[in-house]
């Protein structure tokens, strides 16, 4: 039995700074997107932006206090979050 591995990009390591988030991977390649990527990351505190984990093995990054989510593949093919549209109301008269 033959057993295939899909090479999925992995986060081993990752820093965000006021600029910029930047991902160390598995396969020795670092990667870095804007941070205004991500508005979620950009409103938060520095000690927020830090207080992150690692999930699925590397595949993405999760931030519990502001609800983000950030994967590898999505920083190798350039998908920012979007910010939330904003709510409109319609008029009665």
């Amino acid at each position: 039995m033959n057993i295939v591995e899909i090479d999925q990009p992995r986060i081993i390591e990752l820093m965000v700074t006021d600029e910029t988030i930047t991902a160390q991977l598995a396969d020795g390649r670092t990667i870095s997107v804007p941070l205004a990527w991500s508005w979620r990351l950009s409103n938060a505190t520095p000690e927020q932006r830090n207080n992150f984990e690692i999930i699925g093995s590397g595949q993405g990054v999760h931030w519990e206090e502001i609800d983000e989510d950030i994967s590898a593949i999505g920083m190798l093919t350039g998908v920012p979050a979007r910010p939330p549209k904003e709510k409109t109301f319609a008029h009665t008269n």
